[in-house]
């Protein structure tokens, strides 16, 4: 069916609705493309960004709403709908589109062998011809030996290199890019800008996911900001991004005076020197106080994870020292922290705090289960009896100690691990995104808990990326750029104009 417009848009989306189950992803989202046009799309996590990506590249089928390519009304329910109405899609995690164990060249043909336009089993020989071809489109100097090899041997920039060109050899109408910079070098990267503008000039409307504002400001027509599934904002250059982050951030009309009473912390728990954050940014010190909850907020990217594992020896960086108490600090690993009380509660609790089929009360005391061993067996009365008290004391609903704790509600979850490293009794304690999931009750409890904490005389510190999040923990504000320190102050020194301009700040 075609339909009329005012304006020739390359890709129309209009109330674009999708649910898994009773969560409501997006929620009627509207996003018009141009020919020739890059439009940026900003969103914190949870906004349903890649919710919309997959969407668009038929991953999955929207449940309410309209898609026009070209004012025609289409049905997108596969990735091969998406291609053959010219939307190609290079998304963030490589992982979901190379293969291992192929041949860099069975990768690069790997999507016309899937539409059987080569036969499944074909000779490498055979496929060399089409391969060169599609690596040409980046002007790739790939020669034959490194076509011929296990794409497995391929660095990660060659991998999104890749992925590009096997997007740009169908001279897509729509392309999308998801986070394309990630994983390559500042020369990499303006290789790929170079090519971006190029596409824009040839007519190709590009749809441009970062959360590097540098790029946006270099690279975008147009920014449209997604929040909590709808579009609540959408910018003509030249930009106002701290307008962009407000809404992106959720910042509301908040009352002058909060409720918060700020308290300031004594003596210092951890310091950290000459630390680098990100492959390319500058050198930060940074110390924590006892007592006091510092809340460090930053866009995707910021660094946040990256200084949260490495003060938990979960991963190095490629400078700075620690120390904790005064005194030299290296964890190698997190068993390391974990034995001088310094805890973190992970970004991503599904993959990284938790055992699928695992107990509440296994999963709260595995951290510890040396607290409940005697003589080498484990003293299960005292391990339930512990696991019942943090149960009380959270307020996680379940039905028990032995329910599994994938079976608990994404607040709940929240709740038994945030409740493992604080009954434990830290001396520094971490929490990255401790509030993505969870409803607004829990978001409170969980805050509160922070709080005691702190008041207790712990060190706490709170990875977050959003502005009435912050303000509902936070003592102290540390703002982080790209691994750099904008903005540290008290947060009753310092209004919310403050923070979102200095997360908007490109150096």
């Amino acid at each position: 069916m075609t339909t009329t417009t005012d304006e020739n848009w390359a890709l129309e989306l209009d109330s674009i609705t999708i649910a898994f189950g009773a969560n409501q992803v997006l929620k009627g989202v509207d996003l018009k493309l141009r020919p020739g046009s890059v439009t940026a799309l900003l969103g914190a996590n949870g906004a349903g960004k890649s919710t919309l990506i997959k969407v668009l590249s038929g991953v999955y089928s929207a449940q309410g709403g309209t898609v026009r390519v070209d004012g025609d009304e289409v049905e997108i329910e596969s990735p091969s709908d998406a291609s053959k109405h010219g939307i190609q899609t290079v998304h963030q995690r490589i992982d979901d589109s190379i293969v291992p164990g192929l041949t860099v060249a069975e990768n690069l043909v790997f999507e016309e062998i899937a539409r059987g336009e080569f036969p499944a089993v074909s000779s490498l020989r055979r496929l060399m011809p089409r391969a060169r071809t599609i690596a040409s489109t980046l002007d790739l100097d790939w020669d034959d030996s490194i076509l011929k090899q296990d794409v497995f041997h391929l660095g990660i920039a060659d991998c999104q290199l890749l992925l590009l060109a096997r997007a740009l050899v169908h001279r897509p109408k729509v392309l999308v890019l998801d986070e394309p910079t990630s994983t390559l070098s500042a020369s990499e990267a303006e290789r790929l800008f170079a090519l971006v503008e190029q596409l824009r000039d040839a007519g190709v409307a590009i749809l441009y996911v970062s959360h590097r504002l540098s790029e946006i400001r270099q690279l975008a027509d147009t920014v449209v900001v997604l929040r909590d599934g709808k579009v609540v904002d959408e910018q003509a250059a030249p930009f106002d991004l701290g307008v962009a982050i407000g809404a992106m951030l959720g910042r509301e009309a908040l009352e002058e005076e909060s409720a918060l009473q700020v308290q300031r912390g004594e003596g210092t728990a951890l310091s950290i020197s000459g630390a680098r954050i990100l492959d390319d940014s500058a050198l930060v010190d940074m110390d924590f106080r006892y007592g006091e909850v510092t809340a460090i907020i930053g866009l995707i990217g910021a660094g946040k994870t990256e200084l949260a594992q490495a003060v938990f020896g979960a991963n190095r960086l490629e400078a700075g020292t620690f120390t904790l108490d005064g005194k030299p600090f290296a964890p190698r690993h997190p068993s390391t922290a974990v034995d001088a009380g310094v805890f973190l509660v992970p970004e991503d609790r599904a993959h990284e705090a938790m055992f699928p089929g695992w107990s509440i009360t296994r999963t709260l005391t595995v951290p510890f289960l040396s607290r409940f061993a005697r003589l080498g067996v484990m003293a299960g009365g005292a391990e339930r009896a512990a696991s019942a008290t943090a149960i009380e004391d959270f307020g996680v609903v379940a039905t028990g100690p032995n329910q599994p704790v994938d079976a608990l509600s994404g607040g709940n979850q929240q709740k038994v691990v945030v409740a493992r490293w604080m009954a434990a009794g830290p001396r520094v304690l971490i929490l990255d995104e401790p509030f993505r999931g969870v409803d607004i009750g829990a978001r409170t409890e969980l805050s509160l808990k922070a709080r005691s904490q702190a008041a207790d005389g712990a060190c706490v510190v709170v990875m977050l990326s959003d502005v009435d999040e912050l303000r509902q923990v936070a003592d102290r504000v540390i703002v982080l750029v790209e691994g750099e320190v904008r903005l540290d102050a008290y947060a009753d020194e310092i209004d919310d104009d403050q923070i979102i301009t200095s997360m908007s700040e490109v150096a």
